[in-house]
């Protein structure tokens, strides 16, 4: 599972490790080290703690081992904005393309992630607000296994809102960290997060109405938008694509370029293949 020591995958990991006694499985913790100063040395951190006290394996892969460089270098290279492109869109690239990675490198079955209701709904109203209905209909309740080389993700917390979550972990005293990343100042998420929450206090319900509207027509949508695309392996990092290379070692050799024509004299880490 993917535990970064915020609250949801740390409240998870302790509910999984729960059930792992009624329901013996194997549980491994993965922690992605962005490299963030300030921030994600604090959460990384409590995420071990946690894995510790519950006896779980934990793994930390860490952006500047595999990429080659820390999100906040790639902030200095590139500007807050980028080459057209904000950090947070280069940090959840290679975020999920690490964890697929991880996953695959430790042999697991199923990846769950920390995903909770109000997280779930938000996504849902801004691709339909932007009009990406196609995206729609790749994310969702479930993950279908469209390749051996991408690992089946499950979101175990995606019915309980964050609210609760919180609770849960001040009840039971559990560690975690609170802290919100610097990058993440994402404006129209924070409008749809307002509304969603106003709503909820005038017309309770209205989070998991929603949700349960977009469970009724992700088949519907899956079967429209999510056309089955043949995925081959990237001809850089092995990892699976629709195209000749993925979208990580993409901005990977974007970043690398720029890196190079400004002169950064910063070390740039060999990415690990």
């Amino acid at each position: 599972m993917a535990v970064s020591g915020g609250k949801d995958s740390v409240v998870l990991m302790h509910l999984l490790a729960k059930l792992r006694k009624k329901f013996p499985f194997e549980l491994v913790a993965i922690t992605i080290d962005e490299g963030i100063k300030g921030y994600r040395d604090k959460s990384v951190e409590v995420a071990k703690k946690n894995a510790e006290l519950l006896g779980i394996e934990h793994h930390i892969y860490r952006f500047k081992d595999y990429i080659g460089f820390t999100l906040d270098e790639t902030v200095e290279i590139m500007g807050p904005r980028g080459e057209r492109v904000g950090a947070c869109s280069y940090c959840g690239v290679w975020r999920r393309w690490l964890l697929n990675k991880a996953a695959e490198e430790l042999k697991v079955d199923k990846l769950a992630l920390g995903l909770n209701l109000d997280d779930e709904v938000q996504v849902f109203l801004m691709n339909l607000m932007r009009g990406d209905i196609a995206r729609l209909g790749r994310t969702g309740p479930y993950y279908e296994v469209i390749h051996e080389g991408l690992i089946p993700r499950i979101k175990p917390l995606r019915e309980v809102p964050e609210k609760e979550i919180v609770l849960y972990a001040v009840l039971n005293n559990i560690e975690v960290d609170l802290s919100e990343c610097p990058y993440a100042v994402e404006a129209f998420r924070a409008e749809i997060r307002d509304w969603l929450n106003e709503m909820e206090e005038k017309h309770p319900g209205t989070k998991y109405q929603l949700l349960r509207s977009y469970d009724k027509l992700f088949p519907l949508l899956a079967k429209t938008y999510a056309k089955e695309v043949k995925l081959n392996r990237c001809k850089i990092c092995g990892q699976p694509t629709s195209g000749e290379i993925c979208k990580a070692c993409m901005f990977r050799l974007q970043v690398q370029q720029k890196a190079k024509e400004r002169g950064f004299n910063f070390k740039l880490t060999a990415a690990k293949d």
